[in-house]
């Protein structure tokens, strides 16, 4: 679907609500899977050992999100037109989701994943053959950038500052 279905509450303020992208190395030497949840900036990676092949990247995507499925917590994702996430149907099933497509050409619809990727890129330079990265460095990568801090948007109610509290425990359920 396009973005222009989104719902008006995956506006970063609710928990659940992803963005979607690929960093690739030189010459495609490698992929990584990076998804940041909008409302915390959490952030995973995960190593793409098939590259950029859609049926690998929805399984890749649907292993890392699907913990967050067990807690109610993946609303929304929102990703590129890329021909690496040709398999959205797969996505979306699996994860009981919906997956939107930002417009061509128009990245700042999808502003906190192109920020997630350039912070990753002070560990992971574009010059770096990311297939020898291994799942240990990965890991540690994303480790320290979800504990950077950041800015988030604090509810003021009640109920949005105790669904704060839900999401972290799904956060640390997952074990992190």
């Amino acid at each position: 679907m396009g973005i222009e279905e989104r719902p008006a509450e995956a506006d970063g303020t609710r928990f659940g609500d992803w963005e979607m992208d690929l960093i690739v190395g030189p010459e495609n030497k490698g992929a990584k899977l990076t998804l940041v949840e909008r409302s915390l900036s959490f952030v995973i990676i995960r190593n793409l050992p098939c590259g950029k092949v859609p049926s690998e990247v929805s399984k890749v995507v649907v292993d890392a999100l699907l913990p967050f499925k067990r807690c109610g917590a993946v609303k929304t994702i929102t990703t590129d037109n890329g021909p690496e996430f040709a398999d959205h149907e797969t996505i979306s099933r699996r994860l009981g989701t919906t997956v939107y497509f930002a417009d061509p050409y128009s990245s700042w619809q999808k502003g906190l994943i192109e920020n997630t990727n350039m912070l990753i890129r002070h560990y992971i330079t574009r010059d770096e053959n990311l297939s020898k990265l291994t799942n240990e460095q990965v890991a540690a990568i994303q480790y320290k950038i979800n504990r950077r801090p950041k800015k988030i948007r604090i509810p003021n109610t009640i109920s949005g500052i105790l669904s704060i509290f839900a999401n972290v425990s799904c956060i640390l359920v997952w074990n992190l």
